[in-house]
């Protein structure tokens, strides 16, 4: 079984709240970063989404595109953040998402990325730029190499479109609650609900609910409808601030109150 659907059996067996927490590798550099990935994981994240840094991360907001260029900066890069995976595998049992832009992927080779990322320990693949047409060209070596494809979902995907992503879509499913890009909002979407209600009609899936989770009082109302909630980043902020743990322990604290 992939660890991610593990990870989400027990989840719903415990009656619990997913937390999927964000951070750029190589961010600042690469000793700070696994120290910040260690503390991350401690402090109680079911699932870590690894960004691997790139020059143009057009959905992101102005926090990970800083965090991008201090990472490039520091030399890291694809196979950089294949090390990383391979040593956190090492550590941590938990799930992990490689989560980057088609451009690197595509340079790196699609199947040799797959290969790589799979012995390095690798769960998932979560491309932010490349389109469901797109990702076809990339599924076989997903498929083969035995990682999940994390779709993307939009409160401007049609259901016809939502329906179509994720055809084959496994793991689970990220839907992001505001158009725009990453980054914290002062509240979250009050939409959700609705939202979901439609997306559970195309999927089984869990949904993991992110874009603007900065907090655990917004943790815990984006979680309501969803199964887990995606933070990235508040935590990447919060690195760079010293005060990653804290937030951690309180995005955790939230989602397991009763």
């Amino acid at each position: 079984m992939n660890r991610i659907d593990a990870a989400f059996a027990r989840l719903k067996q415990a009656g619990r709240k997913g937390l999927v927490g964000y951070l750029t590798a190589g961010d600042p550099d690469r000793a700070a970063s696994e120290a910040d990935l260690d503390a991350a994981i401690a402090g109680g994240l079911d699932v870590l989404e690894l960004g691997v840094p790139f020059s143009d991360p057009t959905a992101d907001g102005p926090v990970i595109q800083a965090a991008s260029q201090r990472a490039l900066a520091a030399g890291m890069d694809v196979d950089g953040a294949l090390e990383i995976v391979a040593g956190l595998r090492r550590r941590h049992a938990l799930p992990i998402v490689l989560f980057g832009y088609a451009n690197p992927f595509f340079r790196h080779g699609y199947d040799r990325l797959c290969a790589d990322a799979a012995a390095a320990g690798a769960d998932g693949l979560l491309v932010v730029d490349m389109t469901f047409e797109e990702a076809a060209e990339l599924q076989p070596d997903m498929d083969r190499h035995g990682l999940y494809r994390i779709p993307l979902i939009a409160p401007t995907t049609p259901p016809a479109r939502a329906a179509r992503i994720l055809t084959g879509a496994r793991g689970f499913v990220y839907y992001i609650m505001v158009t725009g890009v990453t980054g914290a909002r002062a509240r979250v979407a009050a939409d959700i609900d609705r939202h979901l209600r439609a997306l559970r009609q195309c999927t089984d899936l869990p949904v993991a609910v992110g874009f603007g989770v900065s907090n655990g009082a917004q943790a815990r109302a984006a979680s309501a409808a969803a199964d887990a909630v995606v933070v990235g980043s508040a935590l990447v902020k919060a690195a760079r601030e010293g005060r990653l743990p804290a937030l951690v322990s309180e995005l955790r604290a939230a989602l397991d109150a009763p």
